[in-house]
């Protein structure tokens, strides 16, 4: 069970379906109805194309940093530089309505206890830039189990539907330190995950390393230490007993030299065989445990993960074009729909309480974004502060002439 904190900015349905939604009301005919699916094709068509725009730009701007490159690098005179990736990805983030996560979420998020039963550990050292942002933030419960499912414990946490983590090497980064191919100096990793707890967020790093809990260490080293007081008493008594009597005489301690018959060396090869195979038991003991703590983090992390590298701002793209899309059109729909002009606080009340009682969806809807665009595109009217959408017949010319100006020569 999840337990949204606060209305959110993403609007957590696919555009297809806000615009079935919009006609469910019935508040346009039949034929209006297809004219408002006329308008909407050609806006997101005018959608498509901006941000096509801008992910050639990002493309452009990673290109440099990116780790997962096969084209090679040319250098030109004319060539104008472009510009930094991360002004250009936190543009885009805050269109696909994410939110940035503080220091200090990031912080209480290192400091708390992992979901997963193991303890990580990530060296901040090692980045130039590290930024973490999130969309979709809740409370949820869960009931686990532990000790043989004979222990139930109801947990409450914060939990993250999305988060996309923004890592830059820094150029003192040392080759020989690297876990995998990616992670050199200089280059920028992009990773995009999807429902991950505010507590093990550090997980998401790719220099994480595991490290034992008290808990962890009490369960091998209480066992460590008596099985090796039982078999210091019953399998090393002798040996220990033939070691000390040759060291004595080694050192001068008595002058009765030992004798090392056939039954002796036996003992004592016996005796630390069983030392032996006691430390390479614990050791073994040790690496297990540590192993199936990595395997639980990389379980969690094949199921969690969506994407990498330059695939983080392709999909991004596309769910920055789709959130504007949903933006602009449903302040065009609600504007067409009402019997006069409304000021920019009525419409996002009517939107927001309409999302909230016919489809129980608590929103903080963006209305001076969404209104921006339909000014821009000169898809409403604006009079004293309040604003009514044109005709859908002239909505839908008005796009179409900014689809042509695209493609003419200035």
């Amino acid at each position: 069970m999840a337990i949204v904190l606060e209305p959110v900015r993403y609007i957590p349905y696919r555009k297809a379906d806000i615009i079935e939604m919009c006609l469910s009301d019935s508040k346009l005919d039949r034929d209006q109805a297809e004219h408002f699916r006329a308008f909407c094709r050609l806006l997101q068509s005018v959608f498509h194309h901006e941000y096509h725009q801008i992910q050639e730009l990002l493309k452009d701007a990673y290109a440099p940093v990116n780790p997962d490159t096969d084209t090679r690098s040319v250098q030109l005179p004319q060539q104008e530089s472009p510009p930094r990736f991360i002004e250009l990805l936190e543009t885009l983030l805050d269109k696909a309505n994410y939110e940035k996560v503080s220091d200090a979420d990031l912080q209480q998020a290192l400091q708390e206890a992992s979901m997963f039963k193991i303890r990580l550990q990530v060296d901040f050292s090692q980045f130039a830039e590290v930024l973490l942002f999130c969309r979709g933030q809740s409370i949820r419960h869960e009931t686990i189990t532990s000790w043989f499912g004979l222990r139930r414990r109801d947990i409450s946490f914060t939990n993250y539907d999305r988060v996309v983590v923004y890592l830059k090497f820094g150029e003192d980064f040392q080759s020989s330190r690297q876990r995998h191919p990616s992670s050199r100096a200089g280059v920028t990793l992009l990773k995009l995950f999807q429902s991950v707890p505010k507590a093990d967020l550090e997980m998401l790093f790719p220099n994480t390393t595991v490290r034992m809990r008290t808990l962890d260490k009490l369960l091998i080293g209480v066992p460590a230490i008596v099985s090796g007081g039982i078999v210091i008493t019953t399998k090393l008594g002798t040996t220990l007993v033939l070691i000390g009597s040759l060291i004595g005489y080694w050192i001068g301690l008595h002058h009765e030299p030992v004798e090392l018959n056939r039954a002796t060396v036996i003992a004592l090869l016996a005796g630390l065989g069983a030392l032996a195979a006691y430390l390479w038991k614990q050791i073994a003991n040790f690496r297990n445990r540590k192993l199936r703590f990595m395997q639980t983090l990389t379980q969690n992390l094949y199921f969690k993960n969506l994407d990498n590298n330059a695939g983080v701002f392709f999909r991004l793209v596309n769910d920055a074009e789709e959130e504007e899309c949903k933006e602009a059109i449903l302040a065009y729909y609600f504007l067409i729909a009402a019997d006069e002009a409304l000021t920019a606080a009525e419409l996002d009340a009517e939107i927001e309480s309409w999302f909230a009682q016919r489809w129980q969806a608590r929103l903080d809807f963006e209305i001076n974004d969404a209104l921006q665009k339909l000014v821009r595109l000169e898809l409403v009217e604006v009079s004293g502060g309040r604003y009514r959408a044109v005709d859908m017949n002239e909505a839908a010319k008005r796009l179409d002439t900014a689809w042509d100006g695209y493609f003419c020569a200035d």
